[in-house]
């Protein structure tokens, strides 16, 4: 994986802390328990507080450096000349990936940048990273919902998602997610939707719309955040047609 050149920050960063802070007070209990000679305790306390912290080297890996490695391989079988849109695509951390392997194609990123969603997610941001990365100009970003796509029937030959349609809070909403996703991809074209949760549903959505080229796999343990309860899923499929 080549080096990033973009400000991408930490997925959930209060996720992060959380976890951090836990195994801090975890393995300060452990610390006074067996300075008061309570071994059972202290064991205890150590071990909870071993956990937490591995859990959040976890969680540290796969936001700066573990998806990246994941989306890089997902992002190999592109030949360098297809429209690619990306839903939800934040600062740009897999949307600038796919740029740098469309050197006769283009990329798209659509969000809405709600920061109280995504800390730090602001157009400019990804504007910047664009820039950094050395894409700009064949990176295009547009304001709009992902419930709701402002694209043509068929306009991309790629649309993929990582991470972010999860973040609509209701079942219909995710699903017009996916049906909008469909709708926009070319017959024949790729869809890539990366997630923590729901990944069943968005499988069960592409079949209700007659998608029979379609599976759900397991990312990886480059992909947890935090440990193996908290993985992300990858729906892949082809939508018929072409």
């Amino acid at each position: 994986m080549s080096k990033r050149y973009g400000k991408y920050g930490f997925d959930a960063p209060w996720a992060l802390a959380g976890l951090l802070l836990g195994a801090i007070v975890l393995l300060a209990l452990a610390v006074v328990s067996f300075r008061l000679d309570i071994l059972a305790a202290g064991i205890a306390f150590l071990f909870g507080g071993l956990y937490t912290l591995a859990s959040a080297a976890s969680y540290l890996y796969t936001t700066r450096r573990g998806k990246f490695a994941v989306w890089a391989e997902e992002l190999r079988r592109l030949d360098g000349d297809e429209r690619l849109l990306d839903l939800g695509c934040g600062r740009g951390a897999v949307l600038l990936m796919a740029a740098t392997r469309l050197d006769r194609g283009r990329a798209t990123g659509v969000d809405l940048w709600r920061t109280r969603v995504r800390q730090g997610n602001a157009e400019p941001v990804t504007r910047a990273n664009a820039e950094a990365e050395g894409v700009s100009e064949r990176v295009e970003l547009v304001t709009g919902d992902m419930r709701d796509l402002p694209f043509g029937d068929g306009a991309f030959d790629v649309v993929l998602s990582s991470q972010a349609i999860h973040d609509i809070s209701d079942a219909e909403g995710r699903q017009r997610a996916v049906r909008e996703a469909h709708r926009v991809l070319r017959p024949g074209g790729l869809m890539l939707i990366a997630d923590s949760r729901h990944t069943p549903a968005y499988e069960a959505a592409l079949r209700d719309l007659g998608v029979v080229d379609v599976r759900r796999r397991d990312a990886g343990w480059r992909f947890w955040y935090g440990g193996p309860w908290s993985s992300t899923g990858i729906v892949e499929a082809r939508k018929p047609g072409a």
